[in-house]
């Protein structure tokens, strides 16, 4: 179906098809049309330029929006959606004085969302997960990464992957899968890691492979989780399955993930709240996007990543919400670009940068996302009536997404 809107306040995040990611002072600029018309066929733009221009006999649906924005939809390239149940009483275990870390060493954490997947069926799980995936399209995401990594067994990493495919087969957002095998070392494992390492490689990744149930490889580097040469060991392996990596590092400690993710071409690498003039360094002239994830920070208390520094130093920098039942429990984009221009000091056209097209770079598809562009896909947010685009951050909290196009079909209409 054609559809034409009219009368659009402001077109945002107006680029040009080479344009794959933004880095450095680029960020600042956000290229916009003003009382703009925007042509969708099918599930892709076709045209868009000055009110002026508009041809309103080209048939189809014409949807006048005066007063309102229109906006790439948003492209979350770090999530963990697929999980069963949720871990409350963390949280409040967290009020009450203990760490994430001391959580963790008491069996909580993410052995605890493991357990609960386990003996959780897949049809529940995908049950569960759906509920997240719609209410996250309703809140602007048109592109989303899905982790496992809640298994720790292959039946359980296999089931998590099993569901990621179906929801990719049923809904029109674009999901990119990523195996975490590596996310957590089972207790039975406990007192020899490298022999789960091993297990992660030798079995698991063979039949996620074989499978085809992913297109990404994480690793969760970190002290107490994996090492720098864990996580060399399981990129090395998956090399021959042609799996790109996506890695977290330096949440908690900065102990040579970055470079050595950057040696192995990592695709991004997320987390990043503490970092050093060597992740810097490594980072520069390379194909990696830093990637951030300021609810988390908000949630646990912990360091905000260093946006500003990153961006200052001619970097890149993408945004995503690290959707996950421990340390992230909301999928909302819009709550991060807020979060990351409050906390993290980074302005408006920075954060909107961040959560669209380099939120698209994240997720290797910068070439069909994240931008008003000729020829991508017509996933968009139509705002509410709004002042301006500063007043999508700076109104935090409230919802200003009035609606949302995935694939050239507005997202909960039939």
């Amino acid at each position: 179906m054609r559809t034409l809107f009219i009368n659009i306040k402001e077109l945002l995040q107006v680029r040009e098809p080479e344009t794959i990611k933004i880095s450095g002072r680029e960020m600042q600029t956000m290229p916009s049309i003003k009382n703009a018309f925007l042509l969708v066929d099918d599930d892709k733009i076709v045209s868009f330029g000055p009110m002026v221009a508009a041809n309103k006999n080209k048939g189809g649906r014409v949807v006048d929006v005066e007063g309102k924005m229109i906006l790439p939809a948003w492209c979350d390239s770090h999530t963990h959606l697929v999980y069963a149940g949720n871990r409350e009483q963390e949280f409040v275990d967290r009020i009450n004085g203990l760490t994430y870390e001391e959580i963790a060493n008491k069996g909580g954490g993410i052995l605890n969302s493991a357990k609960t997947l386990q003996d959780t069926s897949e049809e529940d799980l995908y049950q569960q997960s759906e509920k997240r995936l719609k209410a996250v399209m309703q809140l602007g995401t048109g592109a989303i990464e899905i982790k496992s990594g809640y298994g720790l067994t292959a039946e359980a990493e296999i089931k998590m992957l099993k569901v990621i495919q179906r929801l990719k087969k049923k809904y029109p957002v674009t999901i990119k899968s990523t195996f975490l095998g590596a996310h957590a070392v089972p207790a039975e494992y406990k007192n020899d890691p490298k022999a789960y390492v091993d297990h992660v490689i030798e079995t698991i990744l063979p039949q996620v492979a074989e499978a085809d149930l992913a297109e990404y490889i994480d690793v969760f580097c970190e002290k107490g989780y994996f090492s720098v040469a864990d996580m060399e060991a399981i990129l090395t392996a998956s090399k021959a399955y042609g799996l790109t990596p996506k890695v977290h590092v330096n949440q908690f400690n900065a102990i040579g993930g970055v470079p050595s993710a950057v040696k192995h071409k990592a695709l991004s690498v997320d987390h990043l709240e503490v970092m050093n003039p060597k992740d810097i360094q490594a980072l520069k002239g390379s194909e990696t996007m830093p990637v951030g994830l300021p609810l988390c920070s908000f949630f646990l208390g912990i360091p905000y990543t260093p946006a500003r520094e990153i961006i200052n130093s001619g970097l890149p920098f993408a945004l995503a919400t690290d959707y996950n039942p421990g340390s992230s429990p909301s999928g909302n984009m819009n709550q991060v670009v807020a979060t990351a221009c409050i906390k993290m000091k980074i302005t408006p056209e920075e954060a909107i940068n961040a959560a669209t097209l380099n939120g698209a770079y994240a997720m290797g598809i910068a070439e069909t996302h994240g931008s008003i562009t000729i020829g991508k896909k017509a996933n968009l947010i139509i705002t509410k009536p709004i002042p301006s685009y500063g007043y999508l951050p700076y109104d935090f909290g409230n919802n200003n997404v009035d609606k949302v196009m995935i694939g050239g079909e507005f997202v909960g209409e039939e």
